[in-house]
């Protein structure tokens, strides 16, 4: 395995957002059947650090790039666009009042008559949503508009973090 520069060259893959999931997983486990601790167990202590890094490396790889937000950010990174999530906060007045009455929608749902079947209604809302970033984000980013795409990474992160709250409460009330 040569020394790739980035993680989409790791995989032998185009540098672009769109890309085969099924694809990467069959690359990814190419590249973990090469690597793989097992084969290097009677190799010098050298090699089997080396197998160690390089099975970390494509773990981290496979993470970001399977994950349509990590992919996202880390192709904005390699254009050298900057996240700084502590101080990147401004987001449009409408999409964080939506967020707002998401949650509430989503704290109200324990109250609701069938608790379940809101928070799964509610879960679909969201992925919805989450479905129509993705696709905003992959054209933004194709067409080159870094600071968009920026913004819509931010959007698509307070997505992510409300559909693990719908996740967590649907599982909370399965039982």
């Amino acid at each position: 395995m040569g020394a790739a520069r980035n993680y989409f060259e790791l995989f032998e893959l185009p540098v672009r957002f769109e890309l085969d999931t099924a694809d990467l997983q069959q690359r990814y486990r190419a590249l973990q059947r090469a690597v793989h601790p097992d084969r290097y167990a009677n190799a010098s202590d050298r090699e089997r650090r080396l197998a160690m890094e390089q099975t970390a490396l494509i773990n981290a790889a496979y993470q970001t790039l399977k994950s349509p937000l990590a992919r996202a950010r880390y192709l904005l990174e390699l254009e050298g666009v900057r996240f700084d999530d502590e101080r990147d906060t401004h987001l449009d007045p409408a999409f964080l009042m939506e967020q707002m009455e998401l949650r509430e929608a989503l704290a109200a749902a324990r109250d609701a008559a069938d608790p379940l079947a809101e928070v799964l209604r509610l879960g679909e809302d969201i992925e919805r949503r989450r479905r129509a970033l993705i696709e905003e984000l992959g054209r933004l980013l194709a067409a080159g508009d870094h600071d968009a795409a920026r913004g819509m990474v931010h959007k698509l992160q307070f997505l992510e973090r409300l559909r693990e709250e719908a996740e967590q409460l649907e599982e909370e009330l399965s039982f």
